[in-house]
């Protein structure tokens, strides 16, 4: 009797686990849907008959395929001026956010580093307190780095969030080890560039992930410090057709003329959003995929106490 009583204890058991995953796995499905209907729906009227679209008859698959958006979009000059200079702030600002955020999450992981508590308050507060928009402009401007590329790649060198991060994770490795390298006559620098990064390339790649997000995304530094259109971003070209609707009049060539003319130009205004949205977005909706273990991994490390 006993050993029934268990076996039922565990079936009811079994039961209630079977439905609390079909549950979730129904949220999560639904949760799917939410975020995969935008996605499709914007690569589908990107590739439809404007026409379609404006007209409610295009919902999901494309409608009327055509591809005259992206050809207008790729012959417009300051898109791929717009590529490159984004492409350049994403890898420059990086690396350079790699070389101050390590070293500084390092040094203060040491336990033997004087005043490091005080040093990671002072940093804790600048998540909390800004100097506001104003008084930053007015330092840009004093450094001389108003309309120049270096804006854009100093800019945010570091963030106190992944600061954090870092710490914790090189806070985990065992002080056995670098108190070994001392010991064979490494000095600090010598023991984070050979024995501690090499151990570290799960936190490397997630801190790169994250800043390189960080720059392709950016557009308000831009839209603040920037004047020539030569320096201009990807994000900031997409800002102006999407938000201001300011479409160059090269991308809105028509053959048709007066009334119908005006009609065509506005559907073809509409294609060109969706069209610059997918070129905009395409490198990190191809990349993202492959690199959604390390998005994982730094919300994994960023919960570690250390």
């Amino acid at each position: 009797m006993k050993n029934i009583a268990v076996k039922t204890k565990y079936s009811r058991v079994s039961r209630f686990d079977r439905m609390f995953d079909r549950i979730n796995n129904l949220l999560l499905f639904v949760v799917l849907l939410l975020v995969f209907y935008p996605l499709v729906y914007i690569l589908s009227a990107s590739i439809s008959d404007p026409k379609m679209v404006e007209s409610g008859q295009m919902w999901l698959w494309p409608v009327g395929i055509t591809m005259d958006g992206y050809r207008r979009v790729l012959e417009y000059a300051e898109i791929w001026r717009g590529y490159a200079n984004t492409i350049y702030y994403t890898v420059g600002g990086t690396i350079l956010n790699l070389l101050v955020t390590l070293p500084c999450a390092y040094a203060l992981s040491r336990r033997d580093m004087p005043g490091r508590n005080f040093l990671m308050g002072m940093f804790l507060v600048t998540m909390y307190v800004s100097c506001g928009l104003i008084p930053s402009y007015l330092n840009l401007k004093a450094l001389r780095l108003l309309n120049t590329r270096t804006l854009m790649l100093i800019t945010g060198l570091t963030s106190t969030y992944n600061i954090v991060v870092s710490r914790t994770f090189f806070a985990s490795i065992p002080m056995e080890i670098q108190e070994s390298a001392t010991i064979d006559g490494c000095g600090h620098f010598r023991t984070f560039c050979l024995i501690v990064l090499p151990l570290s390339q799960a936190i490397i790649a997630v801190m790169a992930l994250y800043f390189a997000l960080g720059h392709w995304n950016d557009y308000f530094n831009a839209m603040i410090g920037l004047r020539n259109r030569a320096l201009y971003p990807l994000q900031l070209f997409l800002r102006e057709i999407l938000v201001e609707s300011q479409i160059d009049a090269a991308m809105l060539e028509s053959n048709l003329d007066s009334a119908e003319a005006m009609v065509e130009k506005q559907n073809i205004a509409n294609l060109l959003k969706y069209s610059v949205i997918i070129v905009s977005t395409l490198p990190m909706l191809m990349v993202y995929p492959f690199l959604q273990r390390y998005f994982v991994k730094g919300v994994l490390i960023g919960s570690i106490k250390g």
